[in-house]
């Protein structure tokens, strides 16, 4: 709403000057409050190490870390590229898996009742119990951690897209059916712009767990060598007491988590923004 003042000019309403400044406020906020709370924190890790004379080889210091990310960075930064390999790589896989068994389900109401507690067997079971049989019937090192990321992946995509498939407006079936739609016209008119939505929300779930998936399955896989992912240099630096090298491992897992998360946010918002209500509120 706008007020006109005395001298005929238009003015802005008190209310839209208080909105937009408390708009503005959480922008910057979103942004500063995380980074001032991860600098306090890194600073307290710091002073804690200082005052209580702790040795590097229990808990380096922040800058001990720094350097040693820095020094082993040829080391960590290919192992984080076996990483990443295996986590896209089952990430895509768990993609073309569990939409087209979603779309097959969305189909046969008798298929999802047939299949659908094999997919939740999947994902109840602990990796590591699984583990144990994929190494023995799979021979490939490679094929193993693959298996054991799209494991891991493979639900949320299954589950919410076979959710955002089955909540297409039942009125819009039945106008489609009164029309002789067939069901490939029914699924790509209808169904699947529906479920868009919730297969990207299902995405942002499913990019995170393949990365847990690759790093489990590095860990219980017990490789070792130059083509080995970031948890055998984990397991490496604390056979050998190497901490900085051990944190510096950790801190490249959960920043490749965190870039993961926002690169498939990124991709959710410019898919959905400009019709879906979820992603248009960010735009106001």
């Amino acid at each position: 709403m706008t007020a006109i003042d005395q001298t005929g000019s238009v003015g802005v309403d008190a209310e839209e000057t208080r909105r937009a400044r408390r708009e503005r406020a959480e922008r910057i906020g979103r942004w500063l409050l995380p980074l001032t709370i991860m600098s306090l924190a890194v600073l307290a890790w710091d002073r804690i190490c200082v005052w209580n004379e702790i040795p590097h080889y229990i808990l380096p210091r922040p800058g001990v870390v720094l350097q040693a990310l820095v020094t082993d960075a040829p080391l960590l930064f290919s192992s984080l590229l076996v990483t990443l390999r295996i986590t896209f790589l089952g990430l895509a896989l768990a993609v073309v898996g569990g939409v087209g068994l979603a779309v097959l389900f969305a189909q046969s109401k008798w298929v999802e009742m047939s299949f659908f507690p094999f997919a939740v067997v999947l994902q109840v079971t602990p990796i590591v119990a699984i583990f144990p049989l994929i190494n023995i019937y799979v021979d490939n090192q490679t094929a193993k951690l693959l298996l054991c990321a799209w494991i891991v992946a493979f639900f949320p995509i299954l589950s919410n897209t076979t959710l955002g498939l089955n909540s297409a407006d039942r009125n819009l079936r039945d106008l489609f059916a009164l029309n002789g739609a067939t069901r490939w016209q029914e699924l790509r008119l209808l169904r699947l712009p529906a479920a868009m939505p919730y297969f990207l929300g299902g995405l942002k779930i499913a990019g995170g767990l393949a990365l847990i998936g690759a790093v489990v399955a590095e860990f219980v896989a017990g490789a070792a060598g130059q083509s080995s992912g970031l948890a055998s240099r984990i397991i490496e630096a604390g056979y050998r007491l190497n901490a900085p090298r051990l944190f510096a491992a950790l801190i490249l897992i959960s920043a490749t988590g965190i870039v993961i998360f926002l690169v498939l946010s990124l991709v959710s918002h410019l898919m959905l923004r400009r019709w879906h209500e979820s992603a248009l509120k960010q735009e106001r």
